[in-house]
Parts: structure tokens; C-alpha cells; sequence
């Protein structure tokens, strides 16, 4: 694995960081110039356990990673999708050791940068760390939702309200249109993330295609009626704070 340079058309991490900024030549030449060592995982791979101590961040150049706790009953919550563009360990450049375990959910590409290098071009250019800094600010911000949608909605919203977020962020990416998309979850992965059983994870799927609400199979979502979903799911977008004109609302 020999680190690289990726492109610009198909540098994720750039393009997320200009949905939110207007980056000067300097500053895209420098994320540019990263050294990124590329490697492919399977689905449901651990990439960094809880508890470890890594030395370098990752961000999602292809494909879907959740972001997952595990109990002293070797019981999983998820607590967070990440997706393309994402860099969901950034706290590992300030935090010694990792509360949370990131896996992958569908086969990926992951670009791994040496916390060395990522310091380097935040001391460099102010500007991008504070970008970085604002991605995580929006991940605390979906995670006090998550935190919402487990503790205070029904199951059924719980669902509807995951499906909706999933939606808009891959639409955010230019990965959903006309509210269809891929979603590579198991019926174990949307138990994990909705803090039920299996069987009832089941049943709410179930539930959801009896209303006409969405069509769900192959790992392939499509909404069939929007507005009744985001009413269901008690859903509103605001918490992303999504700023690219892609962005389904």
C-alpha cells in the first residue's frame, strides 16, 4: 500500500470540505498533496476497535462505515453512518484513546493520513482546520439527534427518521436521486442502529412497506412518498447542516 495523491475529480475529502468552503489554489493544493495510502475493505470489517490508540486518521473515499459501541455484553450500538467524504475519527488527533469502534457496512475504499500529516496542513493553513473542525461539530450535532431518535420516538419514526437522514446525506453526495439509493444494512445492522431486536427491526420494515412508504429490497431503498415519510419520522434535516445544493430537503 504506497500512499498517493488522489485526484481532484475523485478526491472525496476535497469536495466535501468545498461544500463548505471556498478553498483558495494554495489550500486545494494542499489537501491535494496529502499522503494518502489507499486500501480496500471488505463489508463488516473492523477498521479501528475501541480502545486503540491509532496514529492516523481515515476518511471514506467509497462506501458506507458506521461508527458503533460495544457493551460488556458484547451487545453492538451504532451511533453513527458515516459515508463518502467522511473523516469520522478526527478526535484521534486530540483524544490518546478511542471511545468508539468504526467498522465497515458495505465494501470500501479507505484513505488513511498519518495524524503527522493532518497537524502539518492545519498548522499551515488555518482555514482547513477549521473546516475539519466544523465536521466534527456536525457529527456531534447527528450524534445528539441519534441520541433523540433512540430515547424519545417510536420505533416506526425511529426508522422513517433513519431512512430520511440516510437519503439526504447520500443525495448530499450525488450518491441518491429521486429518492432511491443504495443501503447496504442488514436487518442486524438497522436493529443495532435503532436500539430494538431483529424481530422488531423486521416488523417496522414490514410496517413501513404495508404503508407504501418505501420500497426496501436487494439493499436497495426507494421512497415512495416523501412527505409522509419525513412526517413519520418526525425528520428535518437542519441537525446536517448541509450547505451543497444537492441536498435533498
Amino acid at each position: 500500500m504506497a500512499s498517493v495523491s488522489i485526484s481532484a475529480e475523485r478526491n472525496p475529502l476535497l469536495l466535501k470540505l468545498e461544500s463548505v468552503l471556498s478553498l483558495s489554489e494554495e489550500e486545494r493544493d494542499a489537501i491535494l498533496a496529502l499522503p494518502i495510502r489507499e486500501q480496500d475493505i471488505g463489508p463488516r470489517q473492523d477498521i479501528v476497535r475501541e480502545g486503540e490508540r491509532p496514529t492516523r486518521c481515515f476518511a471514506i473515499l467509497d462506501g458506507v462505515v458506521c461508527a458503533f459501541k460495544t457493551t460488556g455484553e458484547a451487545k453492538r450500538q451504532i451511533i453513527a453512518f458515516h459515508l463518502t467524504g467522511d473523516m469520522p475519527d478526527l478526535e484521534s488527533l486530540h483524544l490518546r484513546e478511542l471511545d468508539i469502534g468504526f467498522g465497515t457496512l458495505s465494501a470500501c475504499k479507505l484513505g488513511f493520513i498519518e495524524h503527522e500529516a493532518v497537524r502539518h496542513i492545519c498548522a499551515r493553513h488555518p482555514r482547513i482546520t477549521g473546516a475539519l473542525w466544523r465536521e466534527t461539530l456536525v457529527y456531534a450535532s447527528i450524534g445528539r439527534e441519534w441520541i433523540t431518535n433512540v430515547g424519545r420516538r417510536q420505533a416506526l419514526s425511529r426508522a422513517a427518521h433513519l431512512l430520511c437522514e440516510f437519503v439526504v446525506r447520500l443525495h448530499a453526495v450525488g450518491l441518491a436521486q429521486d429518492h432511491s439509493c443504495e443501503l447496504p444494512l442488514t436487518q442486524e445492522d438497522l436493529a443495532d442502529a435503532l436500539g430494538v431486536s431483529m424481530v422488531h427491526a423486521n416488523r417496522v420494515l414490514q410496517a413501513l412497506r404495508k404503508q407504501e412508504l418505501i420500497n426496501f429490497e436487494n439493499r436497495s431503498l426507494t421512497v415512495l412518498d416523501w412527505d409522509r415519510l419525513t412526517e413519520l419520522g418526525d425528520f428535518d434535516p437542519g441537525y446536517l447542516h448541509l450547505r451543497s445544493a444537492r441536498a435533498e430537503t
